[in-house]
């Protein structure tokens, strides 16, 4: 018995296999014309060179000279007062209760949850 299940087993496996066809190379055989010369493309890799930084570079950080225009305070600050409507945002509703709370002011927009005859 055990050899059916293990001759049944292998014919399952070979039959499943099958063959995969990965797709054929496709060539674009569209010619390529330029839109600048040699010497102008030279000059641009000469004046990047230059500059010293390499996007490409492990070492390269864009952050190196930024200056914030916010202070460490204001940044806290606006944390603190946005961080309920966040949480409320990326909770189980997706925010549809705190939707559901605000009033449409002056015929505003209809928000989510809300009836259209509100007052």
């Amino acid at each position: 018995m055990n050899r059916n299940i293990a001759s049944a087993l292998v014919l399952a496996t070979a039959a499943f296999a099958g063959s995969a066809f990965a797709d054929d190379i496709t060539v674009d055989t569209t010619p390529f014309n330029s839109s600048r010369t040699r010497a102008e493309v030279q000059a641009e890799l000469g004046q990047f060179k230059k500059a010293g930084t390499s996007v490409w570079s492990t070492q390269y950080n864009p952050l190196a000279k930024f200056k914030s225009q916010t202070s460490r305070a204001q940044v806290t600050a606006a944390y603190i007062a946005d961080r309920d409507t966040v949480a409320a945002f990326n909770g189980e509703d997706s925010g549809s209760a705190i939707l559901a709370q605000r009033r449409v002011v002056n015929g505003g927009v209809q928000l989510a949850g809300q009836p259209v005859n509100a007052q």
